[in-house]
């Protein structure tokens, strides 16, 4: 009976430890994360964000046509072929 009380202890001593080091982990390199851009000015992001925007709005307006097949010309003529 020792033993498996010992086991869980030894257990539960590396589960925190290991939650502990997430959480540090976590701590150190959440405020320097990849995604902020150091060094950018109000009119440089202004400028981004409507870029993301023209290039989204043209994106979206190229998936619109290609949903009513307006992205080829149409193969139909009034003429009849024999």
């Amino acid at each position: 009976m020792l033993k498996k009380e010992q086991v869980m202890k030894n257990t539960s001593v590396f589960v925190c430890k290991v939650l502990l080091f997430v959480v540090l982990c976590a701590l150190v390199f959440l405020p320097c994360g990849c995604g902020r851009q150091l060094g950018e000015t109000k009119a440089e992001a202004s400028r981004r964000h409507k870029r993301v925007l023209r290039i989204n709005h043209q994106e979206m307006m190229e998936d619109i046509d290609r949903v009513f097949l307006l992205d080829k010309p149409s193969k139909l003529t009034d003429k009849r072929i024999p």
